[in-house]
């Protein structure tokens, strides 16, 4: 998943790896705007729900859900 955003005049692109997401789920505990990560009603085959990425246009670039992840599965890069 990957979507560009606006954030204090820069622009983002947030991407989830679904392949490494375990669904911990610390991004959605950790950002500091609420809405922005969802997580998936369907159960992945490792037995868990992936996140996803909605709202991203709310996003302010903070990089905590990259930063803290520790499956690196976040990205949240500068375009």
């Amino acid at each position: 998943m990957s979507e560009a955003v606006k954030a204090k005049n820069r622009s983002f692109v947030v991407e989830i790896n679904q392949e490494w997401c375990k669904g911990c789920y610390i991004c959605v505990d950790v950002c500091p705007v609420e809405g922005i990560f969802h997580i998936e009603e369907e159960v992945s085959d490792k037995g868990f729900r992936r996140v996803g990425a909605v709202n991203l246009e709310r996003c302010t670039g903070c990089m905590l859900c990259e930063l803290l992840c520790p499956d690196l599965a976040v990205f949240v890069k500068d375009i």
